[in-house]
């Protein structure tokens, strides 16, 4: 199937419990793997505004993640430290290893990059800079503090 970016849905915002949605505030996504009727596997075009960032630092338990950047640079922050990746630099994060990442756009101008991920069922997503956790359910994500309890 033959995918048109510019027919596909813009997303804003995430998914995130109330008080962590400031921190993905300036990312736009497009989910083209949905459009296309993709089962196994996502892919989404993210554009990052100067200042944002993907996501809170987190890592998969269950499932695999690989993004390429196709233009600006964009910095990528794990356990190790940071790297900057440019247009044509690609980085996968392998299901449970429990190094979190995420990316930040540091730049004076927009970001974009390709993020693929595979939909394999009963992932937890942890974040070791937050009190955070999230389940995937039938219904979608569900985040809880560490200790279990619920956002509200």
């Amino acid at each position: 199937m033959i995918i048109d970016p510019h027919q596909v849905t813009v997303e804003t915002g995430s998914s995130y419990p109330e008080i962590f949605e400031s921190a993905v505030a300036g990312r736009i996504k497009q989910r083209l793997g949905n459009a296309a009727g993709l089962k196994n596997f996502g892919v989404n075009l993210t554009r990052l505004a100067p200042g944002s960032r993907s996501a809170l630092r987190h890592w998969h338990s269950h499932q695999d993640e690989f993004i390429y950047v196709l233009q600006g640079a964009i910095t990528l922050v794990t356990g190790e430290g940071e790297q900057v990746l440019r247009a044509g630099m690609a980085a996968g994060f392998p299901a449970g290893t429990e190094d979190g990442h995420h990316l930040i756009n540091r730049s004076d101008t927009d970001v974009a990059y390709l993020e693929v991920g595979d939909r394999t069922a009963q992932d937890r997503v942890s974040y070791p800079d937050n009190d955070l956790v999230a389940v995937q359910t039938e219904l979608g994500w569900k985040f809880s503090h560490r200790d279990g309890a619920p956002y509200l």
